[in-house]
């Protein structure tokens, strides 16, 4: 017989309403925590604080008596096949539904950041990689691949894109971010969002909010951030991401923002993210976050006042494990000091999120499909965010390189995982597991070149570690650069996690010097006379300010399993490069960490402070085989009302040899108003393909909206005056200039607001 909360007739509200109707509360407790099978296989750094595993070892019929809100990773845990994987999980589902008394299924969970984080699944490139290539459909079809992917298994949420917008480099978790502008931010993550929720897995914005603001760029550290900043850098790509990207799913975040722990945040949690935005989804923790409410920020003396604290500001879902939703919550509940509404709240979202995957429907059943997790679809996909995401910022002529005889020097060029990030399966879990090497098929950035340049001498040395300070290899390097024709230096990081990394998730820098002895390497070959093309592979940009003499130099954000075949043929010159910086590179390594969105005072003020924070490379930068024209800027209009839009014209012609991509950057400059307002802020963007002679005219429709920002009454306004546009090739090289003025009274905006910039290309 069909219950009404299976009657699939009904709409999920209806559905969830009914079920919620049938639970007892320690029912209700029990779909708002979760189950991590196999954590005691979690011998090493997955997580941060272990030890506040909260069931670890009780036996499956246990925990799950009262039903399972979400299963934690169970591909993600130890190595399993994707068959075994999705046995697993469906052993786990059967014996949910068939032995607890609703028989209602868990949502399955997995991480996802640079794919999905299981053994033998395609390695893509970073985000940091994927920001690089300024192109939001190729991030749309890696995500819906990806989503496929999981799908396929019996998974139905995936805990990405990461939104944190960076503010210091130092910070270990760069990497895993889209970069410094909150514009690129939003509109890649809100591209990453479609692809999987158009799939029809549960995307997760991660971390909300101000994570990567902490103090000095310190993991978990504080975050001291004024209300203006936060609200118009911060939090713009997860409202992005929401609205425009329809994100079901919401994780917070493990700081404290002025003191208010993010997981105990109400204005946070529930005015800003439900009340003013109308979000509807699920806001679920970061792994023990809520237990740290007691273990770490100690605001609350109990996990049960820890969960207390963490539902009232709008945690739905406690994860990995549950602790705090547990019996002490239930008794407070079952007491009155915490009120049985707010489990009701939060059960409700859980369970119409389940209705929306068909977990409530009555012929619902485990079943998985036979996938190739590292599919040729999927290695194409990788092959081309590889190729795009790759900078080259200097360039003397040495390439397209058509050396004989080549020393490929540095820690980076004989590790393949130096292409991949800290939550990557091969650097984030297999470490703990040595015998299935890196579970994928990845050539190194020797291997590869050796391929492409068959026909050339081409030699190996390390020259020094990544991290550790052994100086010994440098002089017998530097001999072998001598001896070449050219010398290819490649440097950078590991990724890992908690300090066993130089990138990645707990991996701080002191300063923004290469790790190690690397720039020691760096400069004995710059001063041979060979010529150095120097490759950075990083989570981080570094301080490049003393290679300047290097004859070229590129950048590349930890390019995945294909980033050794990318990286090749940008120097064989089968590639034409076309990557752009989503960070700047700084010139000094002790140099002020800095952004690119900075007030006149953040600048260059010569005669206020010795110190410049003028970058080496600037947001955007990225140079190419080919060159390009910009011309004939023009404006439809030289004023527009405070709700009007503005389209702004310009020409961009390949006036070289080389078919390629330009990305076309339009960036804002208010010139003057009620607050401090940035030098120039990216408002829109595209890349153009163009062939050599070939020019196209695109065209940017700016709404008047896009010129808003926080008031000083903490307001968003769109305030009268005159705005600069500015149109080329990066934040610093923007030769076509014009303005317009917004007449008329000025209007405050809230969520509702345009959050883009349209673009067409003709």
């Amino acid at each position: 017989m069909t219950t009404r909360w299976q009657d699939a007739s009904l709409s999920a509200d209806e559905r969830a309403e009914a079920l919620r109707a049938e639970m007892t509360l320690e029912e209700k407790m029990a779909q708002l925590g979760s189950v991590w099978p196999g954590n005691t296989d979690v011998n090493g750094n997955v997580a941060p604080m272990q030890d506040v595993f909260a069931r670890g070892g009780l036996p499956f019929e246990q925990v799950r008596k009262d039903g399972i809100g979400h299963l934690t990773r169970v591909f993600g845990t130890a190595p399993v096949t994707a068959e075994e994987g999705a046995a697993r999980v469906f052993a786990l589902q059967n014996e949910i539904v068939n032995e607890t008394r609703l028989g209602v299924p868990a949502i399955v969970h997995e991480e996802c950041l640079t794919g999905f984080t299981t053994l033998g699944a395609t390695v893509y490139p970073t985000a940091l990689a994927w920001a690089a290539t300024f192109d939001p459909g190729l991030v749309e079809r890696m995500s819906a691949a990806i989503a496929e992917d999981m799908r396929a298994v019996g998974v139905h949420q995936g805990l990405s894109p990461v939104l944190d917008v960076v503010r210091d480099y130092r910070w270990g978790r760069v990497e895993e971010t889209l970069g410094e502008d909150p514009y690129l931010v939003g509109t890649l993550g809100s591209a990453y969002v479609r692809g999987l929720e158009k799939t029809g897995i549960i995307a997760t914005l991660k971390h909300f909010a101000g994570y990567s603001a902490s103090r000095a760029a310190r993991n978990h550290a504080p975050v001291s951030i004024g209300p203006r900043e936060f609200r118009d850098v911060i939090l713009p790509p997860f409202e992005m991401s929401i609205r425009d990207g329809g994100a079901r799913a919401v994780m917070n975040a493990y700081v404290d923002i002025d003191g208010v722990p993010a997981a105990a945040n109400v204005v946070l949690l529930s005015e800003i993210l439900r009340e003013e935005w109308g979000f509807e989804g699920v806001v679920v923790s970061d792994y023990w976050a809520i237990a740290f409410l007691k273990n770490m920020h100690r605001v609350a003396d109990s996990v049960g006042a820890a969960g207390a604290l963490a539902l009232a500001a709008g945690v739905d879902i406690e994860l990995p494990d549950t602790l705090c939703y547990s019996t002490e919550l239930v008794e407070l509940v079952r007491s009155g000091e915490v009120p049985e509404d707010l489990v009701d709240r939060s059960v409700h979202r859980l369970l119409r999120q389940k209705a929306e995957l068909g977990l409530l429907d009555p012929d619902w059943t485990p079943k998985a499909d036979a996938v190739d997790l590292d599919s040729p679809r999927n290695r194409a996909i990788a092959r081309e965010l590889a190729e795009k995401s790759v900078v080259l910022l200097t360039n003397d002529g040495v390439l397209p390189l058509a050396a004989k005889k080549i020393a490929v020097v540095g820690p980076c060029a004989d590790d393949p995982l130096a292409f991949m990030g800290c939550y990557s399966y091969p650097n984030h879990v297999l470490p703990r597991f040595p015998d299935f090497g890196i579970g994928v098929t990845a050539p190194s950035f020797i291997d590869s070149v050796r391929a492409e340049f068959g026909n050339a001498e081409i030699s190996l040395h390390a020259g020094c570690p990544i991290r550790n300070e052994d100086r010994s290899g440098l002089a017998k390097a530097a001999r072998a650069a001598e001896e070449a024709d050219v010398c290819i230096a490649v440097v950078g990081d590991r990724a890992g996690l908690f300090g066993e990394g130089t990138s990645g998730e707990g991996c701080d820098a002191e300063d923004l010097s290469l790790p190690g002895v690397q720039d020691e390497l760096v400069a004995a070959l710059v001063a041979t006379s060979t010529p150095v093309i120097l490759v950075v592979v990083s989570g981080r940009p570094y301080a490049l300010g003393r290679h300047t003499g290097a004859a070229a130099m590129i950048q590349a954000f930890m390019p995945g399993e294909e980033g050794g075949p990318a990286l090749a043929g940008i120097l064989s010159g089968r590639v034409t490069p076309s990557g752009r910086l989503p960070v700047q590179v700084p010139r000094a390594a002790g140099g002020s960490p800095g952004t690119y969105l900075h007030p006149p005072l953040g600048g260059n003020s010569e005669g206020i402070s010795n110190l410049d924070p003028t970058p080496l490379f600037p947001f955007g930068h990225g140079i190419s085989y080919t060159t390009y024209e910009y011309s004939d800027l023009s404006l439809s209009a030289n004023e527009i009302p405070a709700d009007g839009t503005v389209s702004i014209s310009v020409t961009v012609r390949n006036s070289g040899e080389w078919a390629g991509e330009e990305t076309v950057q339009l960036y804002l400059r208010d010139v003057r108003a009620q607050v401090t307002r940035p030098m120039r802020e990216l408002a829109g963007f595209t890349r153009v393909a163009l062939a050599p002679g070939e020019h196209k005219r695109v065209t940017f429709a700016l709404h008047a909206d896009r010129t808003s920002f926080t008031g000083i009454d903490l307001r968003r306004i769109v305030e009268p005056g005159r705005f600069e546009v500015h149109v080329g090739r990066s934040a610093a090289d923007l030769p076509c200039t014009a303005s317009f003025d917004i007449v008329g009274p000025p209007r405050y905006v809230g969520p509702t607001r345009v959050l883009s910039t349209p673009v067409t290309i003709a």
